[in-house]
């Protein structure tokens, strides 16, 4: 960071070779600021007085994850983006990244031409390798993941596990993505673990949590750390006897409102991520489930408290569920305030109070907001109306 504008150095933008974080000139101050502005302008349904101060993040060096396109050519490959011409874009030190991270990546570069996979070339629909998608933990450990294009390049990196784990001694998991396809999604339906571990852990907190390879995870590891404890400070005085986190991936808010006295079941689509959840350790153990969300809230008990963490387009009809059922409480964390906005719409009986956004991705618009709402009527109690920040 420049110290005196408060804004981030970042020599690819500088040389018009990346254009990812919109909001890099404007000094992270007032960067957070408008966020918190905008969410608050976007959602007016929510009372002023509801809205605690937003949590800041560290403007750089906070990435957890990294989904960089393999480009170049062997003995010169890029890992980054690419560019108009679909040429590779090498970012391998992006100050985005994690220092640990940001390390890896440019081992990772060098393991690819050692290796000698070939950079697949999409103008030309030839090549082996399309992406590397890495993730790291606090405690340096890492997931790498490669993404090829068939099960002889699979081989191959199977062939040089040695070679990876010397260079890269901190993979706690290491993997191979199949995507034969050529089209623009990131990864194949299949894939191959290397490795005898096959899930990253990932301290948040007082707790460990389990990443699978295709486990979703906040990008911004301390943010994601204070939103669990902001909801565990909203939730502990409502002392809730039953909680349904209906979206609970590897488990993040089911295992942080864990108590005594206290059943906390977890639903999700994803076998892979309900797998992961159970692996964390947490006194009383939450419950998971593979299932839908809306099927789980239609067939079973209302609890007391709801927790959703949907994804972009928000929780649709699942709002519509929640409205006509004997749910007291629902915690709604939104990475898009419009579809936020919407959901909060089709739950008139729900009143807003408590609200804040965190700043999950500094340098860009996007942004997590966190709402407790309480529905107004003969179960609603008014405990939640003194909801303080204590993060």
């Amino acid at each position: 960071m420049s110290p005196v504008t408060d804004t981030l150095d970042c020599g690819y933008w500088d040389a018009g070779r990346c254009r990812s974080c919109a909001l890099i000139e404007t000094p992270y101050p007032d960067q957070l600021r408008a966020k918190d502005a905008a969410a608050r302008a976007s959602l007016p349904m929510i009372p002023t007085q509801a809205w605690s101060a937003p949590h800041p993040s560290a403007p750089a060096g906070f990435r957890n994850k990294a989904k960089l396109v393999i480009g170049g050519r062997p003995g010169a490959v890029t890992l980054g983006i690419l560019d108009g011409r679909q040429q590779g874009v090498d970012l391998r030190d992006c100050p985005l990244h994690e220092p640990g991270l940001r390390a890896a990546i440019r081992t990772v570069a060098d393991l690819i031409d050692e290796m000698g996979l070939v950079p697949y070339d999409i103008p030309r629909r030839r090549g082996q390798i399309k992406y590397a998608l890495l993730t790291h933990s606090p405690n340096g450990h890492l997931m790498v993941r490669f993404v090829v294009r068939s099960h002889t390049d699979v081989d191959r990196i199977r062939e040089h596990l040695d070679l990876i784990r010397d260079a890269l001694p901190d993979a706690f998991v290491v993997s191979v993505n199949i995507h034969p396809e050529h089209k623009a999604v990131l990864e194949g339906d299949e894939e191959v673990v290397l490795t005898g571990a096959t899930t990253l852990p990932m301290p948040v907190n007082d707790l460990t949590l389990h990443l699978g390879v295709r486990s979703f995870f906040q990008t911004n590891t301390a943010v994601a750390a204070a939103l669990y404890r902001q909801a565990r400070d909203w939730i502990d005085p409502l002392a809730p006897s039953t909680i349904a986190d209906l979206f609970c991936g590897v488990g993040g808010f089911a295992h942080h409102l864990s108590a005594p006295g206290r059943q906390v079941t977890g639903i999700e689509i994803s076998p892979e991520a309900v797998a992961a959840a159970a692996l964390t350790r947490t006194t009383p153990p939450p419950t998971f489930h593979v299932g839908d969300a809306t099927a789980y809230l239609r067939s079973n008990p209302a609890p007391d408290l709801v927790v959703v963490n949907p994804p972009r387009r928000g929780i649709t009809s699942l709002a519509d569920e929640l409205e006509i059922s004997g749910t007291s409480h629902v915690l709604y964390s939104s990475c898009h305030a419009a579809s936020l906005a919407t959901d909060l719409d089709a739950m008139p009986s729900f009143r807003p109070v408590a609200a804040r956004l965190f700043d999950m991705f500094p340098q860009t618009r996007h942004s997590e907001i966190l709402v407790l709402l309480q529905r107004d009527g003969p179960r609603a109690t008014d405990a939640a109306t003194d909801t303080q920040d204590h993060t």
